[in-house]
């Protein structure tokens, strides 16, 4: 009927319809400039937000992440106390009516609830807390970026992009004061790194095509085995060429927030290409792991699972030393501080980024850098005038070194350069310049490398009473160039 109503139209009406057709095209043109005009005109946040504070600011994106969760069974993480058999564990989760989603391997007795019975997430905990068998329970809790969105700058690639990183070289450019670095050139004169050392970057994935990235990307060796969780993966092993994706469960560890990428950069970007900006390290190898969606968010449990796999792959033969994990939360997990602790364990430094709440520390604890684990290292920012950073937070004795976070140009999305600041941003200066004395002492033990990288700070006026070394990273005294 549609198509013969069409065969009888006059030209008139043909004429008509072809008009409207005309003016609504232009109409969507418009209004598709005016967007565009919008977004270059976004209003910049206020630097001092966290990104808890700066997500309940927004009620658009509030209330759209409170429906996603509406959509989905509430998930608990349970450890059940030692001598308690699988099968034992597996009756109780029957009993209640609930589902054994997964085991996380490098934990006895630590298993992923999900509720069936349409109970919220305390609810459930309260239950499992209940049990005798049961040593703690807690919500499979959200987990942020610890980034401001505020202040960031679009740089051209054909830029003199080396000296607009004043973190590594401060000669007071844009204000700064001259020395306000990590004396990153000074260093370099001895190591600029080795593709024997691979650091893990915990976030939201690694543009691992991006040019200045591309050749210090981990690649799972041959005679390693494929990634396998037979819960997580159940389909069989995960083809993890460069890393493992926690979010969709597969191999592909690409980022589409684009602070994992940043993050990267900052750790490794690849130096003396003539390309872009410069890393810590020139030469290392970065294992993506991403567990955050491209909204910057993510879960207890699949900040697990991805430590898991790090330690998975370090007991397989990856010589993965460190974590680098710009991210946090004000909930404390015993899970995560299990899991945390076994990677310590297994000979790895975790660097975890101090928060960006301007606040102290001792008093409100932010996780994970706020675990009290030997092989946990908790960062705040400076800026370029050796200040700590007005977002920062801080602690005399919960939070121990600080490194640059404020105006750090680094890797984006889309093979591009932009500038962050955060104490994100700050967390893998610590894991670059960890990585680099790994590259002179590979089996340095991790108690060693965090006493090397602590007790080789620049004491910094401004961090007296804050962080516990009381100064900001220093890659030359750490490799032994001063």
């Amino acid at each position: 009927k549609y198509k013969a109503r069409l065969t009888i139209m006059s030209r008139n009406n043909i004429w008509a319809h072809l008009a409207i057709a005309l003016v609504l095209v232009l109409v969507a043109a418009f209004a598709g400039q005016i967007g565009r005009w919008r977004r270059n005109w976004t209003p910049v946040k206020q630097s001092s937000s966290s990104p808890e504070t700066s997500r309940d600011s927004d009620e658009s994106e509030e209330s759209s992440s409170d429906d996603r969760r509406d959509d989905h069974k509430a998930e608990v993480l349970v450890r059940f106390r030692a001598g308690v058999t699988q099968d034992a564990i597996e009756k109780i989760a029957q009993r209640l009516n609930d589902e054994i989603e997964d085991r996380i391997e490098a934990i006895d007795g630590l298993d992923v609830i999900e509720d069936e019975n349409g109970k919220d997430a305390e609810s459930v905990v309260a239950q499992y807390r209940a049990l005798p068998e049961v040593d703690y329970a807690e919500a499979n809790s959200e987990i942020k970026l610890d980034h401001d969105d505020s202040g960031r700058k679009h740089v051209h690639a054909d830029d003199e992009l080396f000296f607009r990183q004043w973190g590594l070289f401060n000669s007071g450019q844009n204000g700064g004061r001259a020395g306000a670095d990590i004396s990153a050139m000074r260093a370099w004169a001895v190591t600029t790194g080795s593709d024997k050392t691979v650091v893990a970057v915990l976030d939201s994935g690694v543009d691992y095509t991006h040019p200045d990235l591309a050749n210090n990307i981990w690649t799972r060796p041959p005679i390693i085995k494929a990634y396998q969780d037979d819960d997580l993966t159940s389909d069989g092993p995960i083809d993890d060429v460069h890393g493992f994706n926690l979010v969709e469960d597969n191999g592909d560890p690409m980022d589409d927030n684009g602070h994992g990428t940043h993050c990267a950069g900052i750790i490794g970007a690849e130096g003396g290409n003539g390309l872009g900006v410069a890393g810590v390290n020139w030469n290392v190898k970065i294992m993506p792991l991403k567990f955050m969606d491209e909204n910057g968010s993510g879960t207890t449990k699949d900040a697990i699972e991805a430590i898991n796999y790090v330690i998975d792959r370090k007991r397989a033969g990856v010589n993965v030393r460190i974590i680098s994990a710009s991210w946090g939360s004000t909930i404390k997990s015993r899970a995560l501080e299990d899991v945390i602790r076994k990677a310590g364990e297994e000979g790895i430094l975790f660097v975890a980024a101090a928060g960006n709440a301007s606040s102290d520390n001792d008093r409100a604890p932010h996780y994970p850098a706020s675990y009290d684990l030997g092989n946990v290292i908790s960062v705040a920012a400076v800026n370029r005038n050796d200040q700590l950073a007005s977002f920062s937070n801080y602690g005399a004795k919960s939070v121990q070194v600080a490194a640059p976070g404020e105006e750090i140009l680094s890797t984006w999305l889309e093979h591009d350069f932009r500038e962050l600041k955060g104490t994100s941003m700050a967390t893998p200066f610590v894991s670059g310049v960890a990585a680099l004395i790994l590259s002179q002492n590979p089996n340095l033990p991790v108690s060693d490398l965090r006493a090397k990288l602590l007790n080789s700070v620049d004491p910094i006026p401004s961090l007296k009473g804050k962080v516990s070394s009381g100064g900001r990273i220093n890659a030359a005294k750490a490799v032994g160039a001063d």
